[in-house]
């Protein structure tokens, strides 16, 4: 028997790709697809909740699902680790789950376990990202995950060096992570991590060319682990193996 999904921002163009996903994915089905603005009781009936809507909605769609017993998949940008922070303890109270996927491009996520990974061997850091110019919320939902990942895996060296923070043109400090974003027509995804040292630079780069091909395989990955997921889950790398398994 198929799973029930209620998508919401199923309109918007990650919703398009998610459903596309679900229609020609074994043991899933729409049950139905919600705007922004739709009525949350409308989730009644569904046995998985998959959000796509906009940053302002996206707290009320987990609180909705969660306080009906339903688990969901959060693709919605805009979810930092304090904001994640105010709705987990609702989600372990109802014993669901919520699992928040910042990008569903694995080649997005690979490049955030690199930046991780090199991040305790470089003392200065700084994030660049880019998207269209219709992408409401900036800095973007990958940019923050990496630099909380980048910052994370530095326990033991203390956090980044950031000469002139407090200065606004120094870009918005992210876990104490600069990061620039540009929203321009031309682009549709594109970030770079860039570490420093003495003598050197690292540059991590990764672009998105076609959402819908780029973004589909990680999206048949965190579907079926959303349906059986409890408590909270962050990241995609979760469900792959990349040898790097950052905190949620």
């Amino acid at each position: 028997m198929s799973t029930q999904v209620a998508l919401v921002g199923g309109s918007g163009k990650l919703g398009g790709v998610i459903r596309a996903v679900i229609d020609e994915l074994d043991g899933f089905e729409v049950h139905r697809i919600l705007t922004s603005g739709s009525d949350l009781g409308d989730l009644d009936g569904a046995q998985l909740v998959v959000d796509a809507s906009t940053p302002a909605v996206s707290v009320e769609v987990v609180r909705a699902a969660t306080e009906r017993g339903i688990n969901v998949l959060v693709g919605t940008s805009g979810w930092s680790q304090e904001r994640i922070a105010l709705v987990r303890p609702l989600v372990e109270a109802a014993g669901t789950g919520a699992v928040f996927i910042p990008n569903f491009s694995l080649g997005s996520v690979i490049g955030s376990a690199l930046a991780a990974a090199a991040a305790p061997f470089f003392e200065f850091a700084e994030v660049v990202e880019a998207h269209r110019d219709t992408k409401i919320d900036s800095p973007s939902g990958t940019a923050v995950r990496t630099a909380e990942l980048m910052t994370a895996a530095r326990d033991e060296q203390g956090p980044f060096r950031a000469p002139h923070a407090d200065q606004r043109a120094r870009g918005q400090q992210v876990a104490g992570v600069p990061v620039h974003s540009l929203r321009r027509p031309g682009v549709i995804a594109r970030q770079e991590v860039i570490l420093s040292g003495a003598g050197e630079s690292l540059a991590i780069v990764h672009d998105t060319v076609d959402p819908a091909t780029a973004y589909a395989p990680g999206i048949r990955l965190a579907l079926p682990y959303a349906r059986d997921a409890r408590g909270v889950t962050v990241g995609l790398e979760h469900m792959i193996d990349i040898g790097i398994r950052a905190r949620s």
